[in-house]
C-alpha cells in the first residue's frame, strides 16, 4: 500500500554553470510529493498523515524563505552571511534532480516505523517540472 503527502515551500537558488537566466539569482514555490510504502496495521492504516507531517515538516521548514547555495559558491555565501540571509549551504548544484537527492537522504535518515519498505520523493520546481526518486527501506 501507497500513501504520500505533499509539502511546499519557498527558497532562491541559483546555477552557476547554467547557460540560460537560472545563472541568475531566482527563486521557485517548490511543492514536494513524499510518497511511502509500507504494510497497512491492523487498522488499515500504513502511517497516519499527522505522524508523516511530523518527520517531514523540520525537513522543509529548514528550506522555507532560505535560499540553498553550493559550498564552492564562496561568492554568495559571503553576500548571504552579509544580509544576514537564510542559507541552506550543500556541496552540490542546486538543480531539481540534486534537492531531490538530498530530501531523500535526509527523509531516509529519520525514523520512519519499521512496516515501511520505501520512500519516494518528487520535487515539483514549477507547475510542470519536477525530478523524482525513490530509496528501498527495506533491510535497515
Amino acid at each position: 500500500m501507497r500513501i504520500a503527502k505533499e509539502f511546499n515551500w519557498e527558497m532562491g537558488h541559483r546555477l552557476p554553470f547554467h547557460e540560460g537566466k537560472c545563472r541568475n539569482l531566482h527563486g521557485h514555490s517548490y511543492k514536494c510529493m513524499v510518497e511511502v510504502t509500507g504494510e497497512p496495521d491492523k487498522n488499515g492504516i500504513v502511517l497516519d498523515y499527522y505522524d508523516l507531517k511530523k518527520i517531514i515538516d523540520p525537513v522543509i521548514d529548514q528550506l522555507d524563505h532560505s535560499f540553498m547555495v553550493n559550498s564552492n559558491d564562496k561568492e554568495l555565501i559571503d553576500v548571504l552571511d552579509k544580509l544576514n540571509s537564510r542559507k541552506v549551504v550543500v556541496d552540490f548544484e542546486t538543480t531539481a534532480e540534486n534537492i531531490c537527492l538530498y530530501l531523500l537522504k535526509k527523509i531516509s535518515q529519520e525514523k520512519l516505523p519499521g512496516n515501511i519498505s520505501s520512500l519516494k520523493i518528487k520535487v515539483f520546481e514549477t507547475e510542470n517540472t519536477y525530478a523524482e526518486e525513490s530509496y528501498n527501506l527495506e533491510g535497515r
